[in-house]
């Protein structure tokens, strides 16, 4: 670990923090409490970090998990036509993909629907723990992987689009019914949910943990981490 990276002032030890609303960097009243104090702009209670943020993650992350298996499970769209109905799957529209011969299209199913949300659970499961753990292992390398995943994270809703997609180009045709089946909910809630558990995770509590594992036992200042759980 750079220790040079861990030795620059932080807006937080010079007592400011910037609105979560306005985006203006305000300095904290020295006599008032960090719930207490207010944006001058907008008016926001201000925050040296965001409030639960340890805790709001864990619990969303939590959710993801468990509507993850039902979502590959459970079929996402049901077709009915005269031959009958069919249920499919993320990974049987996957297989069906690839048998006919569309294999850039189930490769880009595969790797949004399957890989990136499982990714994303496993990758913030790790930046959770590390900040808990107050691990100072590559603040800025874990800095990176959570920027990665947030822009990977808005591609996971590709299945939901190309079934609206189908449902709407076969019902004009009145050939066949498409419609969403259960796994499409719980597909949509797992996207959902590890799009809010990456936006309440707070990545500068990873560079807190880091700088409170680093500073000498006699010398550590008070972890704004606390607040933030």
């Amino acid at each position: 670990m750079n220790r040079s990276l861990l030795s620059v002032p932080t807006a937080a030890a010079a007592g400011l923090a910037r609105c979560h609303a306005c985006g203006l960097l305000s300095r904290l009243p020295a006599a008032a409490g960090d719930a207490q104090a207010a944006c001058p702009r907008c008016g926001a209670v201000l925050h040296l970090r965001r409030p639960a943020s340890v805790a709001r993650t864990w619990a969303y992350l939590s959710a993801a998990a468990v509507l993850y298996v039902p979502a590959n499970v459970l079929p996402v769209m049901r077709s009915g036509s005269l031959f009958g109905v069919q249920e499919d799957t993320i990974l049987s529209g996957v297989v069906f993909l690839w048998q006919d011969g569309s294999w850039f299209l189930a490769a880009l199913v595969f790797i949004a629907s399957i890989v990136v949300p499982l990714a994303k659970l496993l990758v913030l499961f790790f930046l959770l723990l590390g900040v808990q753990w107050r691990s100072a292992w590559r603040p800025q390398w874990r800095t990176r992987l959570y920027r990665t995943i947030e822009y990977l994270g808005r591609w996971s809703m590709l299945d939901i689009y190309v079934v609206t997609l189908l449902a709407a180009l076969v019902q004009v045709q009145s050939l066949a019914a498409i419609q969403a089946g259960p796994g499409a909910v719980a597909f949509g809630a797992v996207v959902v949910l590890t799009m809010l558990a990456s936006q309440s995770f707070d990545p500068r509590l990873i560079w807190d943990a880091a700088a409170a594992a680093a500073a000498p036992a006699t010398a550590r200042p008070p972890a704004p981490t606390e607040a933030a759980r």
